[in-house]
């Protein structure tokens, strides 16, 4: 029997008790219910978390008719021809956030640790802004997650053209590029480190200097 037949019998049983008495009637609904979310969650927990994840993953932008960017290639020569960007402040923290970051990178590289952060954006684990997302946690020495915004160094653009080039890539992506290189990460590390972390979420990508990884969705029964 399905999730929702199950509730549609439990919904029948417990009219059927509405003449003798309407408390009776929502006891045994909600007795109902609650065995069969039990059922649930316990179906539920058995499905391992990467598995979950990729369930629950939003889908493809196209796919939800969100606009996206056509023709976007990955390389150097495609980002000098766009013109210089500008934009508010989410894009110049997402630009920051590149340049300290990722500015060494490859263009593929700048733009995978860009969908990373627009995609913990779209997540309810992370706030809803792109400068929310970035200076979380800042304030507090390496409590950050970000460590470029609370290692204690000074925020310095020294690079003007590293600089141009990634804030061409964080407007490409607010534009609404699509985040086809990540799998929907939500966390990366460079390979020079192993945090404890990355033991426990699906490793989704590997791009230049940095190893991608989702974090797995939680769910009622974990």
């Amino acid at each position: 029997m399905t999730v929702l037949k199950a509730i549609f019998a439990a919904i029948s049983a417990a009219s059927i008790c509405v003449g003798a008495s309407s408390a009776a009637a929502d006891e045994l609904l909600a007795s109902r219910l609650g065995a069969i979310l039990g059922q649930e969650r316990e179906a539920l927990s058995v499905i391992p978390d990467s598995r979950m994840s990729m369930l629950t993953s939003l889908p493809p932008a196209q796919e939800r008719g969100v606009a996206t960017r056509s023709g976007l290639v990955y390389d150097r020569e495609f980002l000098s021809a766009q013109p210089v960007a500008e934009g508010g402040s989410n894009w110049q923290c997402l630009a920051e956030a590149l340049y300290f970051e990722a500015r060494g990178e490859s263009v593929r590289g700048m733009f995978a640790v860009g969908e990373v952060i627009l995609n913990r954006v779209d997540s309810n684990a992370y706030p809803d802004t792109l400068c929310g997302v970035i200076n979380q946690g800042t304030g507090r020495r390496y409590a950050c997650q970000f460590t470029y915004t609370c290692d204690g160094k000074p925020e310095t653009i020294a690079e003007p053209r590293s600089w141009e080039r990634v804030g061409k890539v964080a407007r490409i992506l607010i534009d609404g590029a699509p985040r086809a290189l990540t799998g929907g990460a939500t966390h990366y590390h460079t390979k020079a480190v192993n945090p404890s972390w990355a033991q426990r979420y699906p490793r989704t990508a590997e791009i230049g200097f940095h190893y991608f990884y989702r974090q797995p969705v939680r769910t009622a029964s974990n």
